[in-house]
């Protein structure tokens, strides 16, 4: 047979290398070797291109997530973050809540007290002689006004009819106690960021200087705006407490269900908003405002079913379920809000310890000399809540519900006043030793000593003249005041200077642009602008929705 090749194969060799110029038919032999060569390898590639060969590759493909360390970081990070949100959320709704309550009991208990006292000396005041040129201080005649406006409110009261709003609303359709609920709720939040406006506009008229030239119309105006609003606000919260008791009452629970779905609308309108640390935090505290609202409102409830049920313990295991729905349902939403708001706009959870620190402040400044309002005042200033309305109707209830007659019935009066008074008292007691800490904690001291030149950085060179000549009124002012019951004038004419300075209409005023800019900055530098923008942060000053 024939010889064959290297190759195994009788084809002929390709030329070899230094055999001089190949002639046109060993050319032609060499390029059919190549192309015969290239395909017998295209044929033997083929078995590599096999579906057993794709399937082993699919299963043994890998993949290193440390190539992108910083994104998978940042994805744990926000999954840690939810985790945390009810945890911290929770602290900073049981400090809050517990803050409105120290608010609402002085009503019932340190006012009447505080109220008498001024009286006392009113009253007195021949005998002790003209030694100031006030007859009252001026804590004195807000405690007076205050006192005044709840007495005539709760008498104006009694003109109102409960049982016939209860069934006057109990007649109507299921869809249009849904829409008068939401209207309520809407009516309530905007009725309370005028009523206070009208309240601090009464205690400003009734205590500025008598040497001041007048630009307003006068105290007994301001009196009467104030008492038309806490009568409408009352009788606005009158329909509300009407209407969920009508939920709880109606026997397919129908309506209940719908007003605790409404809840979960609010989850839809916040969520998918852009929020910024200060909007949250007006947020976090209308939330405050409104847990604790629903909280007395359902006391009222459970107050009118016992009384009709008269006073059956069975009863009240009825309502029990329900109560607790409406909680749980309540508690559900927020978390649920919170949670997803501070995950798409990159918030963490240590800004509610921020938030809960700021408070705190609010706390402890209003204990010092210099205090320019009084501490109820400034928890309705912050959360939207004013105690005056709600009291009022709270003890319409409860003077409608329980008849009071016999000797023994009256000690028992007395002693719950007492009980009252005790629980006031511990809870300042605990609330101030747990702000004092949060304010250590959040190192805010120094700005309770010199809270103007806290404001000042990062305004021009006029601004900050104008605000070094408030802060020499204010030094004046601290070394001349030797009570806490001295009129803060100069605190209060300064006031403006203070806001005008600070951080937070710096993020109010500035455009889209610079806010991109800004927030490109350090993250130290934001933690430490977001802890001064917080306490000019109150509860109608910016809209808690905003959109950018």
């Amino acid at each position: 047979g024939e010889p064959k090749t290297l190759w195994g194969s009788s084809e002929p060799r390709p030329p070899a290398a230094g055999s001089g110029q190949p002639s046109p038919q060993q050319r032609t032999e060499t390029l059919g070797f190549y192309e015969s060569d290239r395909g017998r390898k295209k044929k033997r590639s083929l078995p590599d291109l096999s579906l057993l060969r794709f399937i082993s590759a699919e299963l043994t493909r890998g993949y290193f997530l440390e190539h992108n360390e910083a994104k998978y970081t940042e994805r744990r990070e926000r999954v840690y973050t939810c985790m945390r949100i009810p945890k911290e959320l929770e602290k900073l709704m049981f400090f809050g809540i517990f803050l409105c309550l120290d608010a609402f009991l002085y009503v019932f208990t340190l006012l009447p007290l505080r109220v008498f006292l001024a009286m006392f000396r009113f009253i007195t005041l021949p005998c002790y002689g003209l030694r100031d040129r006030r007859l009252l201080q001026p804590a004195q005649v807000c405690d007076i006004l205050k006192g005044v406006i709840l007495v005539i409110c709760y008498f104006m009261m009694h003109y109102v009819d409960y049982s016939m709003m209860y069934h006057l609303i109990r007649g109507q359709s299921v869809i249009k106690l849904y829409i008068i609920y939401n209207m309520l709720e809407v009516a309530d939040r905007l009725i309370s960021s005028f009523g206070q406006d009208i309240l601090d506009a009464l205690y400003w008229t009734a205590t500025e200087p008598k040497e001041r030239k007048r630009a307003h119309i006068g105290v007994i105006p301001h009196f009467f705006m104030a008492v038309l609003y806490v009568f409408l606000h009352a009788i606005l919260i009158m329909v509300q407490a009407t209407t969920l008791n009508v939920a709880f009452n109606s026997h397919n629970k129908s309506l209940l269900t719908i007003m605790m779905s409404n809840n979960f609308v609010e989850i839809k309108g916040s969520v998918f908003k852009k929020f910024e640390k200060n909007n949250l935090f007006q947020m976090s505290n209308s939330d405050i405002k409104e847990r604790f609202t629903n909280y007395v409102l359902l006391l009222i409830v459970c107050l009118r079913n016992m009384e009709q049920f008269s006073w059956n313990p069975d009863h009240l295991w009825v309502l029990f379920p329900d109560v607790c729905m409406v909680v749980a349902s309540e508690i559900a939403v927020d978390i649920v809000k919170h949670a997803f708001i501070t995950k798409f706009n990159d918030i963490t959870a240590d800004v509610y310890s921020e938030y809960r620190a700021s408070l705190a402040f609010d706390l402890v400044s209003s204990r010092q000399k210099n205090a320019y309002t009084d501490y109820s005042d400034s928890v309705s200033r912050r959360m939207g809540f004013i105690p005056l309305p709600l009291a009022v109707l709270l003890i319409r209830v409860v003077t409608s519900s329980i008849k009071v007659q016999g000797v023994l019935a009256y000690v028992c009066v007395v002693l719950f006043y007492c009980g009252l008074i005790s629980l006031k008292v511990l809870n300042s007691i605990v609330l101030l030793g747990k702000s004092c800490q949060y304010v250590k904690e959040a190192k805010m001291e120094e700005k309770l000593f010199n809270p103007v030149l806290t404001a000042t950085p990062g305004k021009p060179a006029g601004k900050q003249q104008g605000t070094f000549k408030s802060t020499q009124g204010i030094s004046t002012d601290e070394n001349g005041s030797t009570s806490v019951t001295n009129q803060p004038v100069h605190q209060k004419e300064n006031m403006p200077s203070l806001l005008v300075t600070s951080n937070s209409d710096q993020f109010l005023t500035t455009p889209d642009g610079e806010e991109k800019d800004i927030s490109q900055d350090s993250s130290e530098l934001k933690h430490r602008s977001a802890k001064k923008d917080l306490l000019e942060i109150d509860r109608f000053t910016i809209c808690g929705n905003r959109i950018d």
